[in-house]
């Protein structure tokens, strides 16, 4: 397929070497967070406003003005505190770049920018403001939670009236499975107290940021504005709201972003500042999705050059955060999130794509403003343990690479979840693969910060994974909620949602119950099925005993090598341990105690976790078919 990029207005005399077509959309502005008016408009100014008191004392500001352009305006500011290094001038005459420097001594307040051409003179006021007090709560988010992780357009509709916006190209369109459904951040804060209820304790939202994008993006990897929520979403106010609720719950809020591309729609798109800021090819050119290339030592420049330049989509172009003004502009729009959210942690999409120098300056620098932040990096890579250990921070890489990256997605355990429970037991198969994946933790740096979770917003519903058996089901979850990690949980995974994941909206279907009209309400206990119910209510036990347990969030972990397909395992600590047993076979299994001698600690009497059932003698212990222990030793 070839795509040609239209030349833009400023480079009509000169010739494109390569060409891309893509569909432009004609500019407007929308600032929701936008600094205060002046005696001159800019399309774009951005970051909209900062913050003084900030690590980083150096500031980027990009200024954009279509008509008339900039190139010929000189640029002074004069403000206390605060000095003009430098204004950029670039390929595009519509575009400057002010490079400042604010010292710690900078008062909050508006700081007057002035633009000079000739006769010609504006000001501009840049809001300064205090270092925003939101960012004091930040807590990270380690093994001691579990995320909750919602696609916002598919949870539920709590404000029918930002279904179809003005100049906003979808509107709702229920009954396609590629249309947005109308899901909003009203929504999801209606919704929060059935979160808590259940017992997770961090929300994991698949991208909020605007998507005006022509082609279908109800799930938010195309953005077409980096500063502002979706306004179809509620915009920047009604996620401030949402994010407020969170933390009064006690409930943590992880940001999706994405370093690798924006939408072809993004309005940079437009009016590229230089040409650099995108990766152009002759024809269209797509990544080969290989991200175990960047770690070969053996790669050729070929496929590292498809894996990192070539774009993830037709919709969305390969941004080079090798560009120095692009990769300033990415790394403060991720200060100034965390800055103005207050959200606790982030998940980066697509970890390995974009240049991995850049992506480590940019980790570097989110971890040294923030040092009680988290972030995780997906790193799809799920046949190959070393591959993914790459890329956490404080590998020992031949290459010498440190990431900075504290959290990588854990993606070889949730494949070999399914797999184990699905296929014979055998010398590496069964039991044996979950033993020989976690046999294997040497290879990361902190297996215990490693992201953990059975099915996501692009795979295969593990109800569905494991045939729809509710006793593979139970058993995975609990194995899941007991090894190391920091584990994660689909939304709709209490529900026994399934979906194959070879169409994605079969993975993503509408909460019941999340939109006016739902013909049951799955938020309540009579709004379930007999069956969703069980399963709501075996997670919920779960998720809330091991809110308290620290033993499974830091304690260490001791495994046994499976015998005929039963695998046990302790978490343990200096007061308090625990012993999971997992009888993945078609008939009971009696687990004689002495081969775990060292390990029970001397108890004599559990308690079943699942059960609540006191197991008085441990000498012996029966483990229905296709049951799970976890026993709390006393």
């Amino acid at each position: 397929m070839k795509v040609f990029f239209t030349q833009p207005p400023w480079q009509r005399s000169g010739v494109l070497r390569a060409s891309v077509f893509l569909l432009f959309l004609n500019a407007g502005v929308n600032y929701t967070a936008s600094a205060q008016k002046s005696s001159i408009d800019f399309d774009h100014v951005e970051p909209p406003f900062w913050w003084r008191g900030m690590k980083t004392h150096s500031l980027q500001i990009m200024v954009h003005r279509k008509s008339p352009g900039l190139s010929a305006f000189s640029v002074s500011v004069d403000y206390e505190g605060v000095t003009l290094r430098e204004v950029k001038k670039v390929e595009n005459p519509h575009y400057l770049f002010l490079e400042l420097g604010i010292s710690p001594s900078a008062k909050a307040g508006r700081m007057p920018i002035t633009f000079s051409s000739g006769k010609k003179r504006f000001v501009y006021y840049y809001e300064l403001k205090d270092r925003s007090s939101v960012t004091a709560g930040i807590q990270g988010f380690n093994s001691s939670d579990v995320i909750y992780l919602v696609m916002p357009d598919r949870f539920a509709n709590g404000d029918l009236k930002n279904d179809s916006i003005p100049r906003m190209f979808e509107g709702v369109h229920r009954d396609k499975g590629e249309g947005r459904h109308g899901g909003d951040l009203k929504g999801i804060t209606d919704h929060l107290d059935y979160m808590k209820d259940l017992g997770v304790t961090a929300i994991w939202l698949n991208p909020v940021l605007e998507n005006n994008q022509r082609k279908s993006s109800y799930h938010g990897y195309a953005i077409t504005d980096l500063y502002n929520v979706d306004r179809r979403f509620g915009g920047n106010e009604a996620y401030l709201s949402f994010i407020e609720k969170s933390h009064t719950l006690g409930l943590k809020v992880i940001q999706d972003m994405v370093m690798n591309h924006i939408g072809n729609d993004h309005w940079l798109m437009q009016d590229l500042p230089q040409r650099d800021w995108v990766h152009q090819f002759p024809e269209f050119t797509r990544s080969n999705y290989q991200g175990n290339v960047i770690s070969d030592p053996h790669r050729s420049a070929y496929d590292q050059t498809k894996m990192t330049d070539g774009w993830f989509d037709t919709t969305m172009p390969d941004v080079n955060q090798r560009s120095p003004l692009f990769a300033r502009y990415l790394i403060q729009n991720t200060l100034w999130w965390i800055a103005y959210a207050g959200i606790d942690g982030i998940r980066m999409d697509t970890y390995p794509y974009p240049d991995k120098e850049f992506m480590a300056t940019w980790a570097k620098e989110v971890m040294e403003e923030y040092p009680s932040f988290n972030i995780v990096g997906e790193v799809w890579l799920q046949n190959s343990i070393p591959a993914t250990a790459y890329w956490q921070d404080g590998s020992a890489n031949a290459d010498g690479y440190r990431s900075h990256l504290p959290t990588v997605t854990d993606f070889p355990l949730c494949f070999a979840v399914a797999q184990a429970l699905n296929e014979p037991p055998g010398w590496d198969s069964g039991m044996r693969r979950l033993y020989t994946l976690i046999s294997q933790d040497f290879i990361y740096p902190d297996a215990g910060h490693n992201l953990t979770f059975l099915d996501n917003h692009d795979m295969t519903r593990f109800f569905r994974s494991v045939n729809r058996d509710m006793r593979k089901f139970r058993m995975g979850l609990v194995f899941l909620l007991t090894t190391r990690g920091i584990p994660q949980i689909y939304y709709g995974t209490e529900l026994l949602m399934d979906g194959d994941g070879g169409y994605h909206p079969n993975i993503r279907l509408d909460f019941p119950g999340g939109w006016p009209g739902d013909r049951r309400d799955a938020f309540t206990r009579a709004g379930r099925t007999a069956e969703e119910n069980e399963a709501h209510d075996f997670l919920r036990a779960l998720l809330l005993w091991r809110k308290d347990q620290g033993v499974i969030h830091t304690g260490e972990l001791t495994h046994y090598i499976p015998e005929d397909n039963v695998y046990v395992y302790f978490r343990h600590d200096d007061t308090h341990r625990v012993m999971v047993v997992l009888n993945a076979n078609d008939s009971e299994k009696v687990v004689s105690a002495k081969a775990f001698a060292g390990d029970l600690g001397g108890a004599m009497r559990a308690r079943d976790v699942l059960t609540g059932a006191e197991l008085g003698d441990l000498s012996v212990v029966n483990v229905p078919a296709w049951g799970a222990l976890v026993l709390e030793l006393r």
